[in-house]
């Protein structure tokens, strides 16, 4: 598919607001008293992260193109 450039931004505005929604959300459970307990919803929010980051240079990468 063909996206705008103001698609693009839009797109690479959202990704990088997520991904530091989910990196406060990581520091908020590692911070918890009982941090072992909130261990699945850690795993999952890195993972999510990752893959915005992914997402994120491939947004970067189109973005360049144009």
């Amino acid at each position: 598919m063909d996206y705008s450039m103001d698609e693009l931004m839009e797109a690479k505005r959202q990704i990088d607001s997520t991904l530091h929604k989910l990196r406060e959300t990581i520091k908020t459970f590692e911070a918890k008293e009982n941090a072992f307990r909130y261990k699945s919803q850690i795993t999952l929010a890195k993972r999510r992260v990752k893959a915005f980051e992914i997402a994120s240079h491939f947004s970067e990468d189109e973005i360049e193109r144009k």
